[in-house]
């Protein structure tokens, strides 16, 4: 196997003000499935091409944002000396054991707090529910799709202080790479892409003033027509449109973004490159900041720099 200790993104937890119209966004318009509620009333979604029983987790709260998200690894043992080696970094806090079953369908969760302030968990266990097409002489899309109807949940874009340690715990002991970077003329870096895969980015993020700051929620589409697909149904539904469609320079992704009942921005995006381990570092400089987030206008949006959750 290639890939090796933390995998891919495993699931995202968001917190919403009303369950319903939540549910209504993400299951009709954005086209993820429902696999189960909890006690606490927290209600599990997944997209078509995911196995695992869930990658979204919506929770009724008194202010929108995310709560944590959850990464992948490759075992049980490596889910030990990964928790061990994030105690030992001198890069987080916090730490906590979650017991199996305490997401449904799901083994032990370790969960602790960056620097940023942001809370991420690992974990190796998750069950294999399938996908919506099956595994054996599978079609390449299933019948009966809603909505957007993303493939998976991709990455995350978070803000918060303290980036660079942040940076060196994803990098020197959780294993991911520096896909790109964007730095001010002092050479400040103000913007890490980080991946665990061949991905352009399984999370990212951005130096900002306050702590535990959620920007977006990222899922999968196929193409750019996708993308114009998306925007059609953002327009039809009566959506609060953020920007786009448009084009990234940062990771070359199409791209548009959208707002959920409570206000978390969602994005759907296709498209990007390949990144290999031996691939260099792809810098931009915050003089090209405009061009580097919104390639077709080359012009920054305030809105979409500073409205978080």
């Amino acid at each position: 196997m290639a890939l090796q200790g933390v995998l891919r993104p495993g699931h995202i937890a968001l917190r919403v003000l009303e369950i319903g119209p939540a549910l209504k966004h993400y299951i009709d318009l954005l086209g993820l499935h429902e696999t189960g509620r909890d006690a606490q009333g927290r209600v599990y979604l997944k997209a078509w091409d995911e196995h695992d029983h869930h990658s979204v987790v919506l929770r009724e709260a008194e202010e929108p944002g995310m709560d944590y998200v959850g990464f992948r690894v490759d075992s049980e043992a490596t889910l030990d000396r990964l928790a061990n080696a994030v105690k030992e970094s001198g890069c987080a806090k916090d730490f906590i054991w979650m017991e199996a079953g305490e997401h449904l369908h799901t083994g032990r969760r370790f969960r602790f707090t960056v620097p940023t302030g942001h809370s991420i968990e690992l974990f190796a266990t998750k069950d294999n529910v399938g996908c919506a097409t099956g595994d054996v002489n599978p079609d390449p899309w299933p019948d009966g799709l809603r909505g957007m109807s993303p493939s998976r949940f991709d990455h995350c874009l978070l803000y918060g202080d303290e980036l660079d340690d942040t940076v060196k715990l994803f990098r020197d002991v959780l294993g991911f790479s520096l896909a790109e970077q964007v730095v001010t003329q002092e050479g400040m870096q103000i913007a890490a892409f980080l991946t665990c895969s061949n991905k352009a980015h399984d999370i990212a993020f951005i130096r900002h003033a306050e702590k535990n700051k959620f920007h977006h929620v990222s899922f999968q589409l196929d193409s750019w027509g996708d993308v114009l697909k998306a925007a059609d149904l953002i327009s039809k539904h009566d959506v609060a449109l953020d920007i786009g469609p448009t084009r990234h320079g940062i990771t070359r992704g199409a791209t548009i973004y959208f707002f959920d009942p409570s206000g978390n921005r969602n994005e759907v995006f296709a498209g990007g490159y390949i990144h290999y381990p031996d691939k260099p570092t792809i810098t931009w400089h915050d003089k090209d900041l405009g061009r580097a987030i919104f390639y077709h206008d080359r012009k920054l949006n305030e809105a979409f720099l500073s409205v978080l959750t």
